[in-house]
């Protein structure tokens, strides 16, 4: 994991791809998605066929930071011809991927932001929040100095206005909160330990049953060369 940032601040990378983005987080222990990164059709069918359908297709690059936006984004792919078509839709769009990443579609009704800043004060400082697409507009976010403990995670859950979200909601039962919590407390750490590290931008987190699942992640790198 440490590797793979170093050597993506030596090229000169500003960020890294979803796919790396989710490797560094899947390393610590957050609840990241199923999903293969795949060069050619016949892959992306064979890892859809693995993972399950329904599958997600989005084109992987360092420089592809706003993929829905680009086009780059398939959802609800349910066989193999409809993923066959889309990642050869993908692939035309954009020139440079790394790849096609398929991902298993994850549904749920409540979704949550988690992430890592760097405050020139406080220094690594992380947040959770209201996810989604209306994450911005809504603005219910809470952040904490890091590192943090798992104390400190579960009142950040407790301090944003729409904590009533994490309660048996709607006929879903309650979110893990302890899972949520120490997710919290690994970006703290990753903050910490890795200066490679700008930000880190984990949005949305769907809660699948009670449970957690990163879907879409980006880590930022701040360029200094170790």
């Amino acid at each position: 994991m440490d590797q793979l940032i170093k050597q993506a601040v030596r090229r000169g990378q500003k960020t890294l791809s979803e796919y790396d983005s989710k490797q560094v987080l899947g390393a610590v222990g957050l609840p990241i998605t199923q999903e293969k990164l795949a060069q050619s059709q016949e892959e992306a069918v064979l890892a859809a066929s693995e993972i399950g359908y329904p599958v997600v297709l989005k084109g992987c690059s360092d420089k592809a930071t706003h993929k829905t936006e680009m086009g780059l984004v398939k959802l609800g792919l349910k066989d193999a011809a409809e993923v066959a078509s889309a990642y050869a839709e993908i692939v035309d769009r954009a020139a440079g991927l790394d790849g096609v990443l398929v991902q298993e579609m994850v549904s749920g009704s409540r979704e949550f932001v988690l992430g890592l800043t760097r405050d020139p004060q406080f220094g690594p400082c992380v947040m959770f929040g209201v996810g989604g697409v209306f994450t911005e507009a809504i603005r219910d976010v809470t952040f904490r100095v890091a590192p943090l403990t798992v104390e400190d995670a579960e009142e950040m859950l407790d301090e944003i206005r729409l904590a009533k979200l994490l309660d048996a909601f709607r006929g879903s039962p309650a979110v893990n909160r302890r899972a949520l919590a120490d997710a919290l407390v690994e970006i703290g750490k990753l903050g910490c330990r890795l200066n490679e590290i700008a930000e880190i931008d984990i949005n949305p987190v769907i809660i699948r049953g009670s449970q957690p699942v990163i879907v879409d992640a980006l880590v930022v790198l701040n360029g200094r060369k170790p």
